[in-house]
């Protein structure tokens, strides 16, 4: 690969864009269902016309055990679908929305890379729509109406010890992990001890993205659960009479967002859970939208497969009765350098010892996703770094577990350089080879469920819960709430929960620190090692430097 190319906002910033119309209509959209935010972006909205068509074939992208190295999960998503649009599929991606905590801070921008981008980019990754303003609204709505139900009398006897609901904002601030408010005086409240989540860690972000419509996200809204009474009686959304004014400030976000990749293809764009604490997924309206507009639809799932794809197959797929038909897994020779040992710094260096002890991780998660029933192909994207033997390595890796391993050029050649790469995941879907199986069912017991991702998933001998955690999961149970999947919160960089035990480690114990209910998501979080729930920034965030340049152009968002 030696094409020399730009920054990806200087890439972006040179596309040709189509109107958004235009391509609305590669896929059957009609402009009377468009709402359009300007002329590339656009949300859609649909009554029933969709539900007669048939759906198409649905390809998870995941990916190895992340690393500073980097694995191009959604340069590869996109660069996939512009690759299955040259070979004659009518192919749509569905992504998820940056969050702008991870733009102005470590990550920044989250549209792709290279020549395998989704644009308007710096739209896109700066308030796009508005969506995330409008779960953050709803969100702090209902931290409000607590308060006040509290302030005026608290007829519920709600125990302000016992509220549940923390507030939130889309940005990345460790001042406000805990708070006290309600300060001042009896004009102001009862003070409380409080703090504030990241919105992409909200139950609301969660709620919005697995709602079929606006009638079930209002349902979902009203079963949140917001605290408890002195006696621990759960009180909810519903009780205060939240959940209605809730779905009015949400009632546009629930609408997919359409745009294009650089290649003028259609990608959906919307919702964006948190991969830890939240199931890390697109909304599953966006999905099955999608589904009944194209031939196939490719999408991806937050962090490793460990993560990812597990919650992707036992959260997204199984309370919105999808059926994926094929997964691609993601690798890089540099990842894979550093699961063998190799510091960052030398990664630039041959090193295919490191390479072949790295592909442990690569075959650990090719084993865990044959786990439900779904056929996998290894999508090697490709580094100017990255030498002959060093791919070899890995495509030997893959292919001694059974699994083709295709080297992708996308980020430099676009589509052009994932056409090998459609064409396997095409064979694989016209072999229709998918027997997709969930991990568990929903009547096994909470505490078995996780016991079962830790040790099937992440190879761990067993979990360890103290005596508070254990009194948790039998209340859960007990309270009605046994036969919901579990979202687990753990690092994303390693199986374990030692973000440094890189690679494929096995014999580990999982200790669950917390259990949350979601009770409007549908789902039990079981939070491991030092997971946060607000970030805070680095010692040199991307803010320092992100600016407008002389032309009143957008600098340093990649």
């Amino acid at each position: 690969m030696t094409k020399t190319i730009g920054s990806d906002i200087e890439v972006a910033r040179a596309a040709k864009l189509q109107p958004i119309e235009q391509v609305a209509a590669k896929i059957g959209i009609a402009e009377s269902n468009l709402f359009r935010y300007g002329p590339h972006k656009a949300k859609v909205g649909f009554g029933d016309e969709l539900n007669s068509r048939p759906d198409g074939k649905l390809v998870l992208v995941t990916a190895i055990s992340p690393t500073p190295a980097g694995e191009g999960k959604t340069t590869t998503t996109v660069g996939l679908t512009d690759g299955l649009n040259r070979i004659g599929a009518k192919a749509i991606c569905c992504l998820r929305e940056p969050s702008l905590g991870p733009c102005f801070g470590m990550k920044g921008g989250a549209a792709g890379g290279g020549y395998a981008q989704v644009v308007p980019m710096e739209d896109i990754n700066l308030h796009f729509t508005g969506d995330f303003h409008a779960i953050t609204s709803a969100h702090n709505l209902l931290s409000a109406l607590i308060d006040n139900h509290i302030y005026w009398g608290n007829k519920l006897g709600i125990d302000s010890r016992r509220v549940a609901w923390k507030r939130v904002i889309d940005m990345n601030d460790r001042s406000l992990r805990n708070i006290v408010n309600s300060l001042g005086g009896v004009a102001n409240g009862y003070p409380r001890e409080d703090g504030f989540d990241i919105t992409v860690a909200s139950e609301v972000m969660a709620i919005l993205c697995l709602a079929m419509n606006l009638e079930d996200l209002e349902r979902r809204l009203g079963n949140i659960v917001i605290g408890y009474t002195r006696d621990k009686a759960i009180i909810r959304a519903k009780d205060i009479k939240a959940e209605g004014a809730m779905t009015v400030l949400l009632k546009d976000a629930m609408m997919p967002n359409l745009v294009q990749t650089l290649e003028n293809n259609p990608a959906f764009i919307h919702g964006g859970p948190f991969a830890n604490i939240a199931h890390g997924c697109n909304s599953v309206l966006a999905t099955k939208t999608a589904l009944k507009l194209a031939d196939v639809v490719v999408t991806e799932a937050g962090f490793g497969a460990d993560l990812g794809a597990e919650k992707f197959f036992d959260i997204k797929c199984r309370k919105a009765g999808i059926t994926p038909s094929a997964v691609v897994l993601v690798s890089t020779v540099r990842a894979l350098k550093m699961h063998g040992g190799v510091a960052k710094d030398d990664l630039k260096k041959e090193n295919t010892a490191a390479v072949a002890k790295g592909c442990e991780n690569l075959k650990r998660h090719i084993e865990n996703l044959r786990k439900f029933g779904v056929p996998v192909v290894t999508a090697i994207n490709n580094f100017v770094t990255d030498t002959e033997a060093e791919i070899r390595e890995v495509m030997n890796a893959a292919e001694s577990v059974g699994v083709k391993a295709v080297l992708c050029t996308h980020w430099a050649e676009g589509g052009k350089g994932t056409e090998a790469l459609a064409q396997q995941v095409s064979a694989i879907l016209e072999s229709n080879t998918a027997d997709f199986k969930t991990l568990y069912d929903d009547e096994l017991p909470l505490r078995d469920k996780v016991k079962k991702i830790a040790t099937e998933i992440y190879r761990a001998s067993d979990i360890a819960c103290d005596a508070a955690v254990e009194a948790r999961f039998k209340e859960l149970q007990d309270n009605g709430f046994g036969h919901f999947p579990i979202c687990m919160a753990k690092t994303q960089y390693s199986f374990s929960t030692d973000p440094n035990k890189r690679g494929a480690p096995t014999g580990h114990v999982v200790p669950i620190r917390e259990l949350r209910l979601s009770a409007g998501a549908e789902f039990i979080v079981a939070v491991t090692g030092d997971i946060m729930t607000m970030p805070g920034l680095p010692r040199v965030p991307s803010a320092d430097s992100i600016r407008l340049n002389a032309q009143g152009q957008i600098e340093g968002l990649f």
